[in-house]
Formats: structure tokens, sequence, C-alpha cells
């Protein structure tokens, strides 16, 4: 399902950003399970914790792509977003910059129903979770339409303002 993001982040010119809106994913990751288990990544040994996913974020944004990502999260937060929160150092090392905007801070925004992508306000990649947070249907959907992208990070754009940025975020 990645591989959606992985070719439009290839031809993205100069933005790409991610609007991540539920409280947990996955809770059979095997990351997130092992973390619940004690395990921490050591940012002082990035070979433990690199993987091909951030090769990619760091390709794109050496070529000038800027990539963000947008957290929205319930406070306080749950078992699976501290998880988000204490890995995303990872993302901003590979040049990802990351901000959480807390539910509370949200009043009056109108944001898009699905978490998902903006590249180049020109292609949106929306997600599909069931409640319980795992892939369903068609997992990533990719849509070639600028009318939406650009109502798309319109939206994501007023969140990105009233957000913290993840240097300056302390979850409750």
């Amino acid at each position: 399902m990645a591989t959606a993001v992985r070719e439009e982040l290839a031809r993205a010119r100069y933005s790409a950003m991610h609007l991540e809106m539920r409280d947990s994913y996955m809770l059979d990751d095997p990351e997130f399970i092992r973390w619940r288990k004690g395990h921490r990544a050591d940012p002082d040994d990035p070979a433990s914790w690199w993987r091909p996913w951030l090769d990619v974020v760091r390709e794109a944004t050496e070529r000038g792509v800027v990539m963000r990502r947008l957290r929205v999260v319930s406070e306080p937060i749950s078992d699976y977003i501290r998880y988000e929160y204490d890995l995303t150092f990872t993302n901003v090392a590979a040049g990802e910059i990351v901000r959480w905007l807390p539910r509370s801070n949200g009043r009056g925004l109108l944001l898009p129903l699905q978490d998902g992508w903006v590249m180049d306000e020109r292609t949106v990649i929306l997600h599909h979770f069931g409640g319980d947070g795992q892939w369903t249907g068609p997992g990533m959907e990719t849509l070639h339409d600028q009318a939406l992208a650009e109502r798309y990070a319109k939206a994501c754009e007023a969140a990105w303002e009233r957000a913290v940025p993840h240097a300056e975020y302390r979850p409750v």
C-alpha cells in the first residue's frame, strides 16, 4: 500500500503534506508491540532504527520537496500516539517537519474525513482505515484531482497554522 505514496512522492516537485487524525493505527504492528514491552529507539544509533521509508523521505527533501506531517491528537494521548511521539525524531532526522494539533485547539477547523497525503496541490492519496485502525477496502486511494487537492491542502494549511512544532509539543 505504501507503494502509492512512494510513487507520488518520487514525482512531487515542491510539497508533500501528510494528515494523520486517528488516535491509533494497526495495534498489531510488531514495532508498536515491542515499544509497549519497553523497547525504545536510541537516537544516537541510527543504524538500529533507520528504515527504507526514511530513505524515501530523505531523497525527497534533499531534492527540495518540503515534507510536512500533521498529527491531530486527542489529549490525553493514547499509547499509540505516545509511541509515534517517541519515534518522531526519526521522521525529523530524515527531513520531515512534524507538528501536533490537539483536538481541543481545532475549534472551527474543517478537516477532511480521512487521513491522507496531498502532493503539490495536485494529488490526494486517501487512507482507508476501519474503526480498529486496520487498513480496509483499497487501503489507499490515489486521486489526481487538482480541485480536491487544493481543498485538502487549504484545510491542512489552516490546521498547520494552529499546530505545535514537534520540538515544542509536550504530550498530555
